[in-house]
């Protein structure tokens, strides 16, 4: 039998009457398991955000992206197309002229994104869930064809189904004075929208266009581009790919100085924000469940006192220091580890009913999802309990060590 633990049992749960130490014990089991519970909620909410950008991203960017490094076009000659085609796991490849211009529908204008494509960024599919009305069309018997985000259709008036009223694209041409007084200052082309899309509103002033267009409004050479985008295959590893493709562009374009960037890669800022805003909420929960185990503590220091008479009587009938010590450290960890566990049971259950129910929702008529995202890592949990398992021995040893030192006081 583990005498410390029979011990440290009976005082816990076996006491005759509930005196005050009993009642503050109870409260830091109560304390230590609110905070655990807030700590694994709160960091699964943080995935769960992680997560839902990763799906946003998902449904508009593609898989690997090759830019240069400097500038913001490059030559993509046919050869360099043709070796990234053949690269394992790749599935699709296209090119892209992308820059910011003016839009013109009726008596309204705004500024737009547009983003030239080639015919097999359709066939990527990522937008087929994220139509809102019309159909995904560029080009159709000799006609050019604009899909455009809902900001832009809401910022134009825009209407689908109008195929009578067309979109009028104006990029300012190279070398030309802008002015109102000065007409032939901008390159125009005119397309007739096809179909509008949402995904989130960093998107929103998106126009998708035929890549021949935007290379004729912003004065492209016929294999200049802003960038290529690939699309893997399923089960592809990323970091592989990745690396095959950077040899084949530092082996033929050596001189455009390319990078291949992954879709996490584009947008590492937005993971970093994340992860610090994690980081520090995880930071300051532990600091309240540090609070809460202080109380551990000032139970321990006066159940110490209270059972002095007991802790005497031990070491009479020949018990060590070390055994001693082990009977308040183990009360401790019974009063922690209840609650630490009681915690993180209700902290997963919430979890796994937030993502089932969807319980408690945005609050946002215009939100993406109705409820809060969470997404559990089993790290999160063993941190938790490593973290409350550390506390736990700072706040029991002292306690623990003084009862030790009882038989020379």
């Amino acid at each position: 039998m583990n005498l410390p633990l029979w011990i440290a049992r009976r005082y816990f749960f076996s006491r005759k009457k509930r005196s005050f130490i009993s009642w503050l014990s109870i409260m830091s089991m109560l304390g230590v398991g609110v905070g655990t519970m807030a700590l694994v909620v709160v960091l699964s909410v943080f995935n769960g955000m992680e997560e839902l950008n990763r799906q946003i991203f998902k449904s508009f960017e593609a898989d690997m992206t090759i830019s240069p490094k400097q500038g913001k076009r490059f030559m993509a000659s046919p050869a360099l197309v043709k070796s990234l085609s053949q690269v394992a796991g790749v599935h699709l490849l296209s090119s892209i002229a992308q820059d910011n211009a003016l839009a013109r529908y009726a008596n309204a204008q705004t500024v737009i994104r547009l983003k030239g494509v080639d015919e097999n960024y359709l066939q990527r599919q990522q937008l087929d869930s994220a139509l809102l009305e019309g159909r995904l069309l560029l080009h159709q018997d000799g006609a050019n064809y604009a899909i455009v985000a809902d900001g832009v259709r809401h910022d134009l008036s825009i209407s689908p189904v109008d195929i009578l009223t067309p979109l009028e694209i104006l990029y300012p041409k190279s070398g030309q004075t802008l002015s109102v007084v000065n007409p032939d200052a901008f390159t125009r082309e005119q397309l007739t929208v096809s179909g509008v899309f949402f995904i989130e509103s960093r998107y929103d002033n998106f126009v998708l266009a035929p890549l021949p267009v935007a290379r004729e409004l912003f004065g492209y050479a016929p294999n200049e581009v802003t960038s290529l985008e690939i699309q893997l295959q399923p089960g592809t590893n990323e970091q592989t790919a990745k690396q095959a493709l950077q040899q084949v562009v530092d082996k033929l374009a050596p001189r455009e100085k390319l990078i291949v960037q992954s879709r996490d890669d584009l947008n590492v800022d937005l993971y970093r924000a994340i992860y610090v805003e994690k980081l520090f909420v995880a930071i300051t929960l532990s600091f309240i469940i540090l609070v809460a185990s202080i109380n551990i503590f000032f139970s321990l220091s006066m159940l110490v006192i209270e059972k002095k008479a007991d802790i005497q009587i031990m070491f009479a009938l020949g018990a060590t220091k070390n055994m001693v010590r082990r009977i308040f450290l183990t009360e401790g960890a019974i009063i922690a580890l209840t609650g630490a566990v009681g915690g993180l049971v209700l902290g997963v259950l919430l979890c796994l009913a937030q993502e089932r129910y969807g319980m408690i929702g945005m609050g946002l008529m215009d939100s993406i999802i109705d409820a809060y995202p969470v997404h559990l890592q089993w790290g999160d949990i063993a941190l938790t309990g490593v973290l409350v398992i550390l506390i736990t021995i700072l706040t029991s040893w002292f306690p623990a060590q003084r009862a030790a030192n009882v038989e020379s006081s």
